[in-house]
């Protein structure tokens, strides 16, 4: 309940208030504030600004980071791509940019960051600077990349399991059926201990039916152990193991595929070539599965001196699995699979239709991470 000294406080307190300039009461609220990084911008990008926020979220006191241009707080790859310079253009462009991405404090510590950069312009719409806020949301980012990594997990255990029900499948069909008729050749010819003209005959015509049993039963075992992982990725490297993968497919599946590559001089270690040869293998699956109108399918890999490009394009029907999980569900385990993989490497990954019609994976790998050397006059 007011009392008069209550109410003869309060329009003194508010005349008090209206006394001070607007912008110094703009001043101290922004100072004041502490969970966002609220500062401004010369039209060049050096800091003119710094708040408590900022000081906290970023590390730095004021007297160490005024004047300093502002990509000190970007990684040094951000920096490279100009990605600060390309922000401040599309800010001025269209007079508000949000972006989110790493940053770097002080210590050097990385920090995922909402960054909301605003164009301040005079009365004559002149660029006097930016503002700039920023958020930080590394826990949020963590949290998304845990619940990712935990249903990327079941994905990759729901697949596994799907493999092991194939080879299950094909041991039990295929080599099952195989060993069981060499079974009951064995039990016929050690019940028949004839030794006369036809007993040998009939026994050695079940003898080469035996041979040709043995023979298929050692092609389904090539044939799953190939699957799993074949030889020749460790005898002979990974060209002739994406040779023999697309003529495979092709085979198997009747559509028309086509293998180009420039690599025969790159040497690829061990964990690309199993990476690259599992991208290509997934990539052709994801076909069989979603590109049902599909004719032909080619494969290029292609390497220069900073980067190896691998795309997979086909010309059926859209593979319908987006790139990026929809709300609430994990992405297609071939496609987050793929995704992985190339994040593993370093690599940068995108898949879509074509304007033409059909579907291509496209994916671009630092080659220091993927070759052994770097040939000679490349």
């Amino acid at each position: 309940m007011d009392t008069n000294a209550d109410r003869l406080r309060k329009p003194a307190s508010d005349a008090a208030i209206a006394h001070v300039p607007v912008e110094e009461r703009y001043r101290t609220l922004v100072d004041a504030i502490q969970d966002y990084a609220i500062f401004l911008l010369d039209p060049t990008g050096h800091i003119a600004s710094w708040n408590a926020g900022a000081q906290r979220i970023k590390g730095y006191h004021a007297d160490e980071i005024l004047g300093q241009h502002f990509s000190v707080f970007y990684p040094a790859e951000a920096i490279a791509q100009n990605h600060p310079g390309e922000e401040l253009k599309r800010a001025a462009a269209l007079g508000r940019w949000e972006d989110e991405g790493w940053r770097i404090r002080k210590d050097g510590s990385l920090f995922w960051a909402n960054v909301v950069i605003t164009a301040l312009r005079d009365e004559d719409g002149d660029l006097i600077g930016f503002a700039k806020v920023t958020r930080d949301l590394t826990e949020r980012e963590r949290l998304k990349q845990l619940e990712y990594a935990s249903e990327l997990a079941s994905r990759v255990e729901a697949t596994r399991e799907e493999e092991k029900k194939r080879i299950a499948r094909e041991l039990h069909d295929d080599l099952g059926q195989q060993l069981t008729a060499l079974k009951m050749i064995i039990t016929a010819l050690l019940a028949d201990d004839s030794t006369t003209p036809e007993a040998l005959a009939y026994a050695r015509e079940r003898t080469l039916a035996m041979s040709h049993a043995i023979d298929h039963a050692l092609a389904s075992v090539r044939r799953l152990a190939a699957g799993l992982r074949p030889t020749m990725l460790d005898d002979l490297g990974l060209l002739p193991a994406l040779d023999w993968l697309v003529t495979d497919f092709g085979q198997h599946t009747g559509l028309r595929v086509a293998l180009n590559c420039n690599t025969h001089t790159v040497a690829f270690n061990d964990a690309a070539s199993t990476a690259l040869f599992r991208i290509v293998q997934e990539g052709l699956t994801n076909v069989a599965r979603h590109a049902t109108s599909a004719t032909k399918v080619v494969v290029d890999l292609r390497c220069d001196r900073s980067n190896c490009e691998l795309a997979i394009h086909n010309d059926g029907a859209v593979v319908t699995h987006s790139t990026k999980p929809a709300a609430g569900r994990p992405p297609s385990s071939g496609i987050a699979g793929i995704r992985e993989r190339v994040r593993r490497l370093g690599g940068t990954f995108a898949a879509g239709p074509l304007p033409q019609g059909g579907y291509r994976i496209q994916l671009a790998i630092p080659r220091t991470a993927i070759a052994l050397d770097l040939p000679s006059g490349r």
